[in-house]
């Protein structure tokens, strides 16, 4: 503790005298100590300071998790004479309910680091996790473990979570479950399942939490993460879905996202800070994706205190920067008397009806909405929200939740929460959430980690739009080059003379795009070895290659260009799909559509990098394209190369090449064993590759020293975004399933 107040018969018969009169009591931090671990105080100990306990990590606070100062100068609760405050150690649900098996140890109650093991009696088959722990957040390692049998339902049978009992046995189309939880838990998820004709169950499988019990920033990484990205990947409609649960906005749709916090007394600021970062962070990774959303961000307590007024993007008036600048600003003060949650609710009510007035009912069909609430879920003022959250409802679905013959609206409105602060009411708190499949509530120990949770949700590969995302690593950091280009690869040529040395880069797990002149007549793939360190054998073997069927090095020999380089492209397909490692996350490039150029694309001279190697690592170049006006000249420099005999640089330099080089500014060239290596243009927090290093004018490389360009030195590259018909011809083919498709970025 930063103070300690002790206190004397005056200050008992002060508080007495003043009982009565304006003046608060002061609160007395005697009993209130905790055995094994500390607690802080949001206001010292003035009437209204709440205590909260803390303990370490596998122990919680037990009997109380908090005490409020109350204007007498008593705490509540009362600390208690034979029951001393304590960290207990970490308790899980008992997973003894399993039906028709047996779970060892038989113990009456089960404890942090317990673990427990599960046999189902003859005739049933195991399902789920033969072996479980009891975590540090008072959850069962692993699955549900299920014991069943053929029966010839519909669907199977669903189990029965630890600590729960469940109604129903029936598993046909139609039946229902039920689910309750022991009295000292509480149940979090649906009560109720259904077997549909799909032979699944409705919804996600629930589970019973003590109130010492927490999802981990991992769990809300992969829940939330895949129902978010799900809303952000993709403008374009479609008939299919993508794994997990996607939300379709048509080609014309938009997406309004609200965030609140709650400042009030029952929140830590520290929490309130954290809480600020981590929508910081949300907001940064959101702007990454291809759908800009429009935003209404506000604090709450027993007023609602805007940040960002969501009708000021409809309008346009406002920057990604200022929001950030206005979050990073604000300051709770004396704000934080009271909670009127249902005030909020109201306040998103009137933005959404404004949105509906101003744009029409036809447009405002295809908006999706997106609320994200950080609170306890406490309110002392205002009412129950809940009515006010059926009329938001209704405007959304429009009274249509399915009904028979019209499509339900339900996924039209999801509603997240994110329960934070040491007392959280959670059944108010669940019935808040909305949404079609998957978890949209999260009970959180504290939000210290979620910045980073926040920051893991775009790591998950498979979901279009999301390739080439990075985080920025310390470049002082041992391997910071192999983190932040993890889908860098070399590759190497051993046929007869000497081995052939390139570079690639890895655009889907079986694929790696390099160069053609990578490889010469009579190479085959068993001559080709991949080196990508995907944390297993380094070295991979490769299945075939496939080089660009215009390729032709010779067809200009007889014009005066010994050496043609057009279409210098290739896919090298590998015999085993690339293994992406936690440390390899972020591990396919971008590679644009035929119509991103006009996006990435926007001035005459464009900063790219590209990259060289160095040793068994690679390292960032950073070079210009000229273009537009500029080309012409850049291209000129071509007929220096040897070779080049030609008066005509286009002769050499088809419009299918980028160019670099020149000190004007002043570029870095490529050296031999670069080639096919990635050109990329750095766009927010995405890594597009937009060409791959093809050829140059003259090796700098050869001389000592300084290895910048030279005045007359060029690099040409091969720019992507003119063979995208090639590229979807392999990458995209969805009538083989070899391999899944690649889905191309659209502009």
């Amino acid at each position: 503790m930063e103070f300690s107040v002790h206190w004397t018969w005056l200050t008992a018969l002060s508080c007495l005298l003043c009982m009565g009169g304006e003046v608060d009591c002061i609160c007395t931090e005697e009993k209130i100590q905790i055995e094994g671990g500390n607690y802080t105080l949001t206001k010292k100990l003035v009437a209204g300071s709440l205590l909260i306990y803390h303990c370490p990590e596998g122990y919680y606070p037990y009997p109380s998790l908090t005490r409020l100062c109350q204007p007498n100068g008593s705490w509540r609760p009362r600390p208690k004479t034979f029951l001393h405050q304590r960290c207990k150690v970490v308790e899980c649900p008992d997973p003894t309910v399993l039906e028709y098996g047996n779970v060892y140890p038989p113990q009456e109650k089960y404890f942090v680091y317990n673990e427990t093991t599960y046999e189902c009696y003859s005739g049933y088959t195991m399902r789920g996790s033969s072996m479980r722990v009891c975590l540090p957040n008072g959850k069962w390692s692993g699955f549900t473990p299920i014991c069943s049998h053929d029966s010839g339902a519909d669907c199977a049978d669903p189990g029965i979570p630890a600590g729960a009992s469940r109604t129903g046995n029936i598993f046909g189309i139609d039946d229902k479950v039920k689910y309750s939880c022991d009295s000292n838990l509480i149940l979090v998820g649906m009560k109720e399942r259904v077997c549909q004709e799909s032979g699944q169950w409705t919804g996600k499988e629930p589970a019973c939490y003590y109130r010492h019990t927490y999802d981990t920033s991992l769990e809300v990484s992969q829940a939330f993460g895949s129902a978010i990205k799900g809303s952000l990947a993709t403008l374009e409609p479609t008939d299919d879905t993508q794994e997990g649960r996607t939300i379709k906005i048509s080609k014309n749709g938009t997406l309004d996202i609200y965030i609140a916090v709650d400042i009030s007394d029952s929140i830590e600021a520290k929490d309130i800070d954290k809480a600020i970062n981590a929508i910081t962070k949300l907001i940064s990774k959101i702007s990454t994706f291809t759908v800009s959303p429009n935003y209404e961000i506000v604090f709450f307590s027993a007023e609602v205190y805007e940040i960002v007024n969501i009708l000021d993007f409809l309008d346009k008036k406002i920057e990604l920067k200022a929001i950030i600048d206005d979050l990073k600003n604000f300051k709770v003060d004396e704000k934080n008397t009271g909670t009127d949650l249902n005030l909020l609710f109201m306040t998103f009510l009137e933005r959404m009806s404004i949105i509906k007035l101003r744009v029409g009912e036809k447009v405002f069909k295809e908006h999706q909405h997106v609320f994200i609430l950080f609170t306890d879920g406490g309110y002392n003022m205002g009412g129950s929200p809940e009515f006010t959250l059926t009329k938001i409802k209704n405007l959304v679905y429009m009274n249509n939740t399915g009904q028979q013959g019209t499509q339900s609206r339900e996924n039209y409105l999801d509603i997240y929460i994110f329960a934070i602060g040491a007392e959280i009411f959670d059944d108010d708190l669940q019935r808040l959430t909305a949404g079609t499949g998957g978890s949209h509530y999260f009970r959180l120990k504290d939000i210290t980690h979620l910045e980073e949770t926040f920051d893991d949700i775009i790591d998950e590969e498979e979901v279009m739009g999301l390739c080439g995302l990075h985080t920025v690593f310390d470049e002082s950091v041992k391997d910071a080059s192999r983190k932040r280009y993890p889908w860098s690869a070399f590759i190497n040529v051993q046929n007869e003379g000497p081995s052939k040395n390139c570079i690639g880069s890895l655009v889907t797990p079986q694929f790696v795009l390099t160069a053609a002149h990578c490889f010469t007549f009579g190479d085959l793939p068993e001559h080709v070895t991949v080196i990508i360190d995907d944390g297993q054998v380094k070295d991979k073997k490769v299945k075939t290659f496939i080089i660009h069927p215009k390729y032709n090095n010779s067809a200009k020999a007889d014009q005066g260009v010994k050496e043609f380089y057009d279409y210098d492209v290739a896919l090298i397909q590998l015999k085993e799909d690339v293994n992406i490692s936690n440390l390899m996350l972020h591990y396919q490039s971008c590679l644009g559509g035929s119509t991103s150029s006009l996006i990435l694309f926007k001035n005459h001279i464009e900063r790219l990098n590209f990259l060289s190697k160095k040793g068994d690592l690679v390292v960032e170049k950073e070079v210009h394209a000229k273009l537009g006006d500029n080309r012409d000249e850049c291209i000129s420099h071509a007929l220096v190369a040897p070779g080049i005999t030609t008066r005509n640089p286009k002769d050499a330099v088809t419009d299918n090449f980028l160019c670099t080089g020149g000190r004007n500014p002043r570029d870095d060239i490529a050296c031999k064993g670069d080639s096919g290596g990635a050109v990329f243009k750095n766009y927010d927090d995405r890594t597009i590759q937009v060409a791959l290093v093809s050829w140059g004018t003259m090796d700098v490389c050869k001389s000592a020293g300084d290895l910048g360009s030279k005045e007359n030195s060029r690099d040409f590259h091969i720019n992507l975004f003119r063979i995208v018909p090639f590229l979807k011809s392999i990458l995209g083919n969805d009538t083989q399933d070899e391999y899944a498709p690649l889905q191309f970025l659209s502009s």
